[in-house]
């Protein structure tokens, strides 16, 4: 096979469509996305039987838990990815608004207007539900989509973009928009990081290794994502009983994904206090516990924390905690060891609430809630393509808006300049 013809090929189809994807109209993505919702649901077995062959290969592989429960479906997550889809078509078209104007002296009236970024690729690992997250809000934004899943969710991510493709052009939506990549050889990956001039944009989801691969030797521009060492800090005015639940939470309800959380800093006067009610609750969730010296002082149960513990995303039933002077300490510790992902504060202290939103470096900072909603669902955005950790052109959750660029209308009566 040459994979660098099929691959041209894709890209050269996507192109095509989208200069069509692009002028469409509202109504007709709409009915799309909702069709598309539609299939999902009702050819739910056969995705499922899809899954279990990858998760069958997966177990087979010895692989880890957080990776079997990422890869995972189920009729509850088909359900969800429908109701993404949804929650899209129900979502304002970014595509022509406007949110500047202005008329010159000279007369020229200037208008700047969304348009879409183009042809998007997308370049993830075991989330068969990116699959769906991405066409809908690819398409409802205007854009073409070449997708490459993980070889190790080929045959999920097949039969849930075959299924996509299929409702989308039966309802208006150009051919060709909608590209999934069957060819498992990570050679195709390195082809499409250099289709310069018809992929507009690279976003990579997926672990480290993946994403500084992406980011080192694609040629077109990459929006980075994913990655999250996530923090909680308990501040001393802390309401200890909410600390608890938040820091469970946050890292127990689904340990395997990028908002969960990796560390927990708690307050030095209330540490005493505060940490044997946090060992039996992580102990009862059956979380390893890893510590600074002064957690192993408080509880045997913590085993020594080394130092790339705090740089670590587990995605795992792991945390490591250490106990902090004061809240200089925890802005300090967190903004050496973060990833720009999502952090948060638990606190009755308003001054130090609003201080650390203002002082922590990430893309979603939290007061007295846990890490785990930032996520486009939760944010009201239908799904996400991403959560952005750098910051151009976007950053954290990014949804419709953030798939398009701006294009100036300017409109003159003869005006020439001197």
């Amino acid at each position: 096979m040459d994979i660098e013809a099929v691959m041209r090929t894709k890209a050269e189809e996507a192109r095509k469509a989208s200069r069509k994807l692009g002028v469409l109209s509202t109504s007709v993505k709409n009915k799309a996305l909702m069709a598309m919702a539609d299939v999902l649901e009702k050819r739910s077995a056969m995705i499922l039987a899809a899954n279990e062959q990858d998760l069958e290969d997966a177990r087979q592989k010895g692989l880890k838990r957080s990776y079997l429960d990422r890869l995972m479906l189920n009729e509850t997550r088909i359900r969800q990815m429908a109701e993404g889809l949804r929650q899209t078509a129900a979502l304002p078209d970014p595509v022509c608004q406007g949110n500047y104007s202005t008329i010159r002296p000279n007369g020229l009236e200037i208008r700047r207007v969304r348009v879409p970024l183009g042809v998007i690729g997308i370049i993830y690992e075991a989330r068969p539900n990116v699959t769906a997250d991405a066409a809908g809000l690819c398409l409802k934004s205007g854009n073409a989509v070449i997708l490459r899943g993980g070889s190790e969710a080929i045959r999920s991510n097949t039969a849930i973009s075959s299924l996509l493709a299929q409702a989308a052009y039966e309802n208006g939506i150009p051919e060709g928009a909608l590209q999934f990549v069957e060819i498992t050889d990570r050679a195709a990956v390195d082809v499409m990081t250099h289709l310069s001039g018809l992929l507009d944009v690279i976003i990579p989801r997926g672990g480290a290794g993946l994403i500084n691969h992406i980011v080192k030797n694609s040629s077109v521009p990459v929006i980075q994502t994913g990655t999250g060492v996530c923090h909680t800090f308990v501040d001393d005015s802390a309401d200890q009983d909410m600390a608890i639940r938040i820091a469970v939470n946050a890292k127990t309800s689904h340990p395997s994904v990028c908002n969960a959380m990796e560390t927990l800093l708690v307050h030095e006067a209330v540490a005493d206090e505060f940490l044997p009610k946090l060992v039996e609750a992580m102990q009862a969730k059956k979380v390893e516990l890893r510590g600074c010296a002064s957690c192993q002082a408080i509880s045997e149960a913590f085993l020594p924390a080394a130092e790339e513990d705090w740089s670590t995303e587990y995605g795992d039933l792991i945390l490591s905690v250490k106990v902090v002077r004061d809240i200089d300490e925890a802005i300090a510790h967190i903004n050496q060891y973060n990833t720009g992902h999502s952090e948060s504060i638990v606190t009755r202290n308003l001054t130090n609430a609003h201080r650390f939103q203002r002082e922590v470096d990430a893309s979603a900072v939290y007061v007295n809630a846990s890490t785990r909603f930032t996520d486009g669902f939760e944010f009201g955005f239908g799904a996400e393509i991403g959560i952005s950790t750098q910051k151009l052109h976007a950053r954290g959750p990014m949804g419709l808006e953030e798939l398009t660029s701006m294009k100036y209308l300017i409109y003159g009566e003869g005006q020439i300049r001197e």
